[in-house]
């Protein structure tokens, strides 16, 4: 299980196919972990890119921490997580309020990240919205339960159950996340989306209460594409391959660039 020291925050990453030309950057969303992308995903994008997978603070296996989940702080370590790989530029593909980290990450760092995808990014401004991540994030927990522990051949035990409430309880009740996600209300809204250059990929579910987002941010980014996939805001749990496969075509224009360059 690897783990790397990260602004002082120890941290559980995974790779895939190392030697690749390219890095995509993989950022779930809260109150879930890496897994959203391991079994599904990222083995499909792997396929042409070197993947790394991390869970953010207090998810998964890293480290626990009871603040710092505002967008400033968690683009940092996004970079310094990069920084530590030794990964100089890379594609980010950001899911639920990680894409809203992938976002700010592009904003702050535009020279760092090829291309971005971002997946159902909610508005912060938008309560609903925010008491949606809660209500998947739980919907997550379930679906991560009943699939994924059939197709590893892993029985999840109760106590991994239990583990997982633990880490619910404890970043509902002794975290600034909430506080933070509220404090980031005028994210979207206060960008100047017209120095923005990055070519984004903007995925949302057909049925989802973020779609509107999707669109709106679709008018505000000069070189962007919507795409909207059959589903709602857990279209990576609905739709992992088409996902993936509608990624992997995406970031693929960039290593046609390069191979052209080389050529």
């Amino acid at each position: 299980m690897p783990i790397i020291e990260i602004n002082h925050k120890k941290v559980h990453i995974q790779e895939l196919n190392k030697g690749a030309e390219q890095t995509v950057v993989l950022i779930h969303g809260m109150f879930s972990n890496l897994s959203i992308y391991y079994f599904n995903i990222a083995p499909v994008l792997a396929k042409k890119f070197h993947v790394v997978m991390y869970d953010l603070k207090s998810h998964g296996m890293s480290e626990r921490f009871t603040d710092g989940y505002d967008l400033e702080n968690m683009s940092s370590d996004v970079l310094a997580l990069m920084d530590v790989l030794e990964i100089e530029k890379a594609h980010l593909v950001g899911y639920s309020f990680g894409g809203l980290i992938s976002l700010k990450t592009a904003l702050k760092a535009p020279h760092r990240i090829e291309q971005l995808v971002v997946i159902e990014a909610p508005d912060p401004q938008d309560e609903k919205a925010r008491n949606i991540i809660d209500e998947y994030s739980k919907e997550f927990l379930e679906h991560y339960v009943a699939n994924f522990t059939d197709t590893t051949k892993v029985q999840m035990g109760k106590r991994q159950m239990e583990k997982n409430h633990r880490m619910y309880e404890f970043l509902f009740n002794q975290t600034s996340i909430k506080a933070d996600m509220i404090k980031e209300k005028h994210f979207l809204s206060e960008v100047d989306f017209s120095e923005f250059k990055l070519s984004t990929m903007l995925m949302y579910g057909e049925d989802s209460n973020c779609r509107p987002t999707g669109e709106w941010l679709n008018d505000q980014i000069g070189r962007s594409e919507l795409k909207l996939i059959q589903g709602d805001h857990n279209i990576p749990i609905q739709e992992p391959v088409l996902i993936a496969e509608t990624i992997a075509h995406f970031l693929s224009k960039s290593l046609k660039i390069v191979s052209q360059n080389h050529g």
